[in-house]
């Protein structure tokens, strides 16, 4: 897999952006800033999400590569241009635009598990259908169609998350371009204020998709008993919401805008605990070299819920137990085609101190949820 630098730009040109999640956002950013997407990349966020304009206004705060430009929030996605950047390549409207648009390069960036989810897709030819959904039959016809053209469209993936040796293989030989990043960009903007409290739990949305038990959830959180600086995953359900932020010693620190951005400057004596997740694997990314310890909470049996299918939890906790690749010398990147080793897992009910993980060596994610 190819690892790029600010100064490799591969054309000259415009390109346009449709970003539907925080994540994608921050992506489009990190790929302008890579040299993926030309000159000048317009950036035309979805309307009417909240958590997109909130971060749209934080990275306006900060020092935006040059040539990148946000638009106003819209309701009707751009036409594909010469070059096009989209994170969610399961929606309707994207593939829509797939099928009726002329081809040109497509640049693919993080959208969560859906990311790992799409390369299995892609590499075994199969239509582009969203994980655990039921689809019709005019809806398989466009997932198939959407996938024949995106894979004749010049395709690149540009992606933070691990992809294993096999399924790297698979997508290079449908002629798709891997390309790894470490949130560069990111890295080298002013530093927020952390939170003060030494450990950091990530919300999840596995309780409001059904798959663990809220109760479970909740007496584990109760458990920790220590000073928590909770941050919300975008999809909790308020309700839950307001029951977290009762228990004692429990801090919600609400933002609306990527973990990634808000805590990107930890200390190696803080930690950040969290349930399968993508923001594991961004900050794993992002902390390494601060020697910040990122601990997966490994799910017990008796946590999930009926609507969790084995081959789903497989995937998930599959996640808990990988490392993180070798670096690069020199680089502070992730060393394509590593093989993964032992992460760093939390059992509930259990709490390691920081200490017991050496500075400089952070688990990896492995595949992850969204």
């Amino acid at each position: 897999m190819d690892i790029e630098g600010r100064h490799h730009v591969d054309e000259q040109g415009s390109a346009v952006a449709w970003v539907e999640s925080p994540l994608q956002l921050l992506c489009v950013v990190e790929a302008h800033h890579a040299g993926l997407l030309g000159s000048e990349t317009r950036v035309v966020p979805r309307a009417g999400l909240p958590a997109l304009r909130l971060t749209r206004k934080a990275l306006n705060g900060l020092r935006l590569p040059e040539g990148l430009a946000f638009e106003e929030p819209s309701g009707r996605m751009p036409r594909p241009g010469r070059t096009w950047a989209v994170g969610d390549a399961f929606s309707g409207r994207v593939q829509f635009a797939l099928v009726t648009s002329i081809p040109g390069r497509t640049i693919l960036v993080d959208d969560g598990l859906a990311t790992i989810h799409l390369l299995e897709l892609l590499s075994s030819r199969r239509p582009l259908l969203r994980a655990r959904g039921k689809a019709s039959f005019g809806r398989s016809v466009l997932g198939a169609t959407a996938g024949f053209r995106l894979r004749s469209r010049k395709l690149t993936v540009f992606t933070a998350l691990p992809v294993p040796d096999d399924l790297a293989q698979a997508v290079r030989k449908t002629g798709t371009r891997l390309v790894m990043h470490d949130f560069a960009w990111l890295r080298s903007q002013p530093s927020e204020r952390p939170p003060q409290e030494r450990t950091i739990v990530l919300g999840t949305s596995l309780v409001r998709n059904g798959l663990i038990h809220r109760d479970r959830y909740l007496a584990w959180l109760e458990s920790i008993g220590e000073p928590i600086a909770y941050y919300p995953h975008r999809r909790e359900d308020p309700r839950d919401l307001e029951r977290v932020s009762r228990i004692p010693g429990l801090t919600v620190s609400d933002v609306g805008i990527p973990v990634e951005m808000t805590l990107r400057d930890l200390g190696p004596d803080q930690r950040v605990l969290s349930m399968p997740s993508t923001a594991v694997t961004s900050l794993r990314v992002l902390l390494a070299a601060r020697g910040v310890p990122v601990e997966t909470v490994e799910v017990p049996d008796d946590w999930w819920t009926a609507s969790a299918g084995p081959s789903l939890r497989t995937h998930l906790q599959q996640f808990a137990h990988h490392g993180t690749p070798e670096a690069e010398p020199g680089s502070g990147r992730p060393q394509p085609g590593a093989t993964p080793g032992s992460g760093n897992v939390v059992h509930p009910g259990t709490t390691p101190d920081p200490g017991s993980v050496r500075p400089g060596t952070t688990p990896d994610p492995g595949k992850v949820a969204s």
